[in-house]
C-alpha cells in the first residue's frame, strides 16, 4: 500500500495532463457551439486508455520495487546482479552505483592496508619499550628507600598505559582474542590487588577485602585488564589515607568502591565515553578518559555490565554486575 500511495503521488503529472486535455476539449467545442456533451465520449475513452496503461505501468513498476528490494536485502554481494536498466537515465544510475561500489572496494582495500600497517608500527613500539620497562625495572630493584619506591610507581603507570594501548588496538581492530575459561573468583581479585599493592602502599591508601567465593568462567588476561582500570582509576582520585573496598555488593555485583573525590552529577553518565574527562580531567590534566571506555568496551564482550555512583567529596562506588550464565554458585 505503501509504495502505491508513493507511485500515485509521483504520477500525478499524468492525471494533471488527462485534466488539461478534457479541459481543452470542452472549451472547443463551446467556442464553436458544439454540444459540450460530445466531449464527453473522447474524454471517457482517454481516461480508460489512461487507466490501463496506468495499470501496466503500476505492475512493472511494483515487479522492479520488489527485485530492487531483494537485491537490496541480499546485501552488497547481491549487487552485482542488478537487472537490466530499462531507460537511459536507470542506466546512467546503475553506472553511478558501479563506480561508487569500486570506489569503495578501493577505499576499503587501503584502510585495510592503513590498519595492518598501524598495527604493525604499534606492536614494534610495545615490543620496544616493554624491553626498556623490563630494563629499568632490574635497575630500580637495586634502588632502595622512598625515591626508589616513587620511580616504581612512575613505571608501573608507563607499563599500565602502555597496556592500554594495546587494549586500545585489539578492541579498535575487531580482534576476538578471548580465551573463556573457568576461574577462582577469589584467585582473579587477588592477582590483580597484588600487581597494584605497591600503589596502595605508596599513597598511604588502606584496601579492604576480605575474600570472596565461587568461581566465574571468563577470560583471564581481559577480566584482570578492566578490574586493574577500575582499581587504577580509584587510585589515582583518592587521596593519601583514603579507603578502597573490593567486595561482592549483591549477589554477582563486585564492587570498586573509594573514598575520593567523587564525580560531578554532570559527569555521572558520561565517564564510560570514549575521551570524556570531566571535572575530574581539569582536576588531574594527565587524565586521557580512555580508561573507563576500555573497561566499558572489554565488559561488553565479556557480558559483563558497568554502572556508577558517586557522591562529590565523599567517594564513588563502580559495580560490575557479572553475567549469570557464567557465573558458577557461590
Amino acid at each position: 500500500m505503501e509504495h502505491f500511495k508513493e507511485y500515485w503521488r509521483l504520477r500525478r503529472g499524468g492525471r494533471l495532463r488527462w485534466a488539461l486535455c478534457t479541459l481543452l476539449f470542452v472549451l472547443s467545442f463551446a467556442l464553436y457551439h458544439l454540444p459540450v456533451a460530445a466531449a464527453a465520449y473522447p474524454a471517457a475513452l482517454c481516461l480508460l486508455l489512461l487507466l490501463l496503461l496506468g495499470l501496466r505501468d503500476y505492475l512493472r513498476d511494483l515487479r522492479r520495487h520488489r527485485e530492487l528490494n531483494a537485491i537490496l536485502r541480499g546485501g552488497e554481494a547481491a549487487m552485482e546482479s542488478l537487472p537490466g536498466p530499462e531507460s537511459p537515465l536507470e542506466r546512467d544510475y546503475q553506472e553511478m552505483v558501479a563506480l561508487l561500489r569500486d570506489r569503495l572496494a578501493q577505499e576499503r582495500v587501503d584502510a585495510e592496508r592503513a590498519r595492518r600497517e598501524s598495527e604493525e608500527y604499534y606492536t614494534a613500539w610495545v615490543h620496544q619499550i616493554k624491553t626498556a620497562i623490563a630494563a629499568m625495572k632490574l635497575s630500580l630493584q637495586r634502588q632502595e628507600g622512598a625515591e626508589g619506591r616513587r620511580l616504581s610507581g612512575q613505571l608501573r603507570r608507563i607499563e599500565q598505559y602502555v597496556e592500554m594501548v594495546l587494549a586500545y588496538r585489539r578492541l579498535e581492530s575487531g580482534s576476538h582474542d578471548y580465551v573463556f575459561r573457568r576461574h577462582s573468583l577469589d584467585g582473579l581479585l587477588r592477582q590483580t590487588l597484588r600487581k597494584l599493592a605497591p600503589d596502595f602502599i605508596d599513597r598511604h591508601i588502606t584496601l579492604v577485602y576480605e575474600g570472596v567465593e565461587g568461581e566465574l568462567v571468563t577470560d583471564e588476561k581481559w577480566f584482570s585488564f578492566v578490574l586493574e582500570q577500575l582499581l587504577s582509576n580509584a587510585l589515582k582520585y583518592t587521596r593519601e589515607g583514603g579507603v578502597i573496598t573490593l567486595s561482592l555488593t549483591a549477589p554477582g555485583v563486585l564492587t570498586v568502591a573509594d573514598t575520593g573525590i567523587g564525580i560531578a552529577p554532570e559527569d555521572l553518565p558520561r565517564i564510560f565515553e570514549q575521551g570524556y574527562t570531566g571535572r575530574n580531567g581539569r582536576w588531574d590534566k594527565s587524565a586521557s578518559g580512555l580508561g573507563l571506555y576500555l573497561s566499558a568496551r572489554a565488559s561488553a564482550a565479556l557480558g559483563i555490565s558497568l554502572s556508577a555512583q558517586s557522591t562529590p567529596g565523599v567517594g564513588t562506588a563502580v559495580h560490575m554486575t557479572l553475567p549469570e550464565e557464567r557465573r558458577i554458585a557461590e
